[in-house]
């Protein structure tokens, strides 16, 4: 390359058609690169100051150069100035303010100039085979491709793709899988981005997905989207569980995946190293797809928490280990599955934990409502949990508890309500020995109870509360169950408990910035009324 430019015109256009041939470019950008070159080239020996131009013909290679000059009446740069006289010896007809072209004899480039050339060329091309690259794979992420490792750096396979190079990092490999320089391994693009060092290209062998695209490739019924893989999930290398469902009635979605005696899940297993795959019927109803989920245990019960979007699963006492996994992978696996936390617990277990339950809420009414245990009980056993229940409930449906009469039905209202109305006084007095402003009791959804927890947070003015997003104040507690042991738990909003919705949010954080907009409403009146007493006096006097 460093012979190009002095080289003829015939050698200058081969270079040209072997440099995008090789690197798969637009031959426009090698010439580009090219007159780029010979531009600052020529530069370098007329003068830095002067704009030259350089033209080459990608049919013939020949090579035009030349200066562009601005026409003035009087000259103050000579470099891009001509005074108009001599501007008409170069072009007749010109005027001043016209810019006209002042041409230059082709230059013999020296031995440094032609290396500078150079390496301007290799930068042009270099960006421009990046680009491409960019270009051919940043829309092919979920894709999987096949390639030749290259090297083995630092746990990381750099696994080369033809026109490109791709990298597996360590998390992102099997464990115990032993790949070697040379080996051709297959992977999922799993990201492509745009980097100062070009395009980095990050493949996966241990995400769900190239488990679900290797099923795609052995299970006609998947790619022709009879059959769909609605939930995946993988402990690499070691197990695997899968959720799929039939669009036709007619096919069996598990053993259309297992195939003729476990053919083709056998070839996604030999694939992935030998990785055991459980694949379940997915359903629509959260507790049997669970149930499915957690095989090979049987399940006696499943109790699923909305809010908290958890599902707490009893099984028989011989089954809670196999429920569990081998260091909880199965709990783990069907948790994954079904983007739920999972609580595994045994018949004695749950049994113990209703009756504690049960004695809870008993206390507590026997406590709030100053009645006996039986009567409590009675409440408990009919499914009353708080006092907010018993306060606000239908009269009629209190009465018609066995034993109940409506006289006693109102009585416990009555005290319900007083109850809480203690509660709200309390809850009121240490919102104040908190330092919570009494404004913030205006606003709209705010309990005393919740300005209390408001207070603890440091939430204690309107400001404070103005301050925040409408997730950070009322945010459910996502669970999420791949969470590693070691990453932070996500609390949700600081009201998140109190089952405030989206809208509710809204409303507070609006009603909270209001005197914002007021505060801003009497500025502008005060300037205003300061700018008529201005000119009041200016034409007084």
């Amino acid at each position: 390359m460093a012979n190009a430019i002095s080289a003829n015109k015939a050698e200058l256009i081969a270079i040209a058609n072997s440099v995008a041939a090789e690197k798969m470019i637009d031959k426009a950008i090698v010439i580009e690169a090219m007159e780029d070159a010979i531009q600052r080239s020529a530069r370098s020996r007329y003068g830095a100051e002067n704009d030259i131009r350089a033209k080459l013909d990608p049919e013939t290679g020949d090579l035009r150069l030349w200066r562009v000059v601005e026409v003035v009446e009087q000259v103050d740069d000579y470099f891009k100035q001509v005074d108009l006289k001599a501007a008409q010896k170069l072009q007749p007809g010109a005027v001043v303010g016209d810019f006209i072209v002042d041409p230059l004899p082709p230059v013999d480039l020296g031995r440094i100039d032609a290396q500078s050339a150079k390496q301007v060329i290799f930068q042009k091309v270099r960006d421009a085979e990046r680009e491409r690259q960019y270009g051919e794979f940043k829309d092919r992420a979920g894709e999987i491709i096949t390639g030749v490792v290259k090297s083995v750096e630092f746990g990381h396979v750099v696994v080369n793709l033809g026109r490109a190079e791709g990298v597996i990092r360590r998390d992102q490999q099997i464990p115990r899988e032993v790949v070697r320089v040379g080996d051709r391994v297959r992977a999922l693009i799993l990201n492509v981005r745009r980097e100062n060092r070009g395009p980095q290209i990050f493949l996966s062998r241990a995400h769900p997905d190239f488990m679900k695209r290797l099923f795609a490739q052995e299970v006609p019924e998947i790619y022709d989207g009879i059959i769909e893989i609605k939930a995946a999930a993988r402990d690499p290398g070691s197990r695997a569980k899968i959720g799929v469902i039939s669009h036709d009635s007619s096919i069996d979605p598990v053993g259309a995946c297992v195939g003729m005696k476990g053919s083709r899940v056998q070839a996604v297993v030999q694939e992935m190293q030998g990785e055991k795959i459980d694949i379940i019927p997915w359903s629509e109803d959260t507790a049997t797809f669970v149930v499915n989920a957690l095989q090979p245990a049987t399940v006696s019960r499943v109790v699923i928490d909305e809010d908290e979007e958890r599902i707490e699963v009893v099984v028989p006492d011989d089954q809670l280990s196999l429920a569990i996994g081998r260091r909880g992978q199965n709990v783990r696996l069907a948790s994954q599955l079904t983007a739920k936390a999972i609580d595994i617990m045994t018949e004695a277990d749950a049994s113990e934990k209703r009756q504690r339950e049960f004695v809870q809420r008993s206390e507590l009414f026997q406590n709030e409502l100053d009645v006996d245990e039986t009567l409590s009980q009675l409440l408990v056993a009919e499914g009353f949990t708080e006092l907010e229940e018993v306060a606000y409930v239908a009269i009629d449906e209190l009465a018609s508890i066995e034993g109940f009469d409506d006289e006693l039905a109102e009585e416990l209202q009555s005290r319900a309500q007083e109850a809480l109305e203690r509660r709200e006084v309390a809850a009121r007095e240490e919102r104040r020995a908190l330092g919570v402003d009494d404004a913030l009791a205006g606003m709209p959804h705010l309990t005393e109870a919740m300005l209390v927890t408001l207070g603890k947070a440091g939430i204690k003015t309107l400001d404070d509360l103005a301050d925040l997003a409408t997730d950070e104040l009322v945010a459910r507690k996502r669970v999420d169950p791949r969470r590693r042991r070691d990453a932070p738990e996500d609390k949700g909003g600081v009201l998140a408990t109190y089952g405030l919705s989206e809208e509710m949010g809204n409303e507070i954080i609006m009603a909270a910035r209001a005197h914002w907009f007021e505060d801003e409403d009497q500025a502008a009146d005060q300037d205003q009324n300061a700018a008529s007493e201005s000119a009041d006096e200016v034409g007084g006097a």
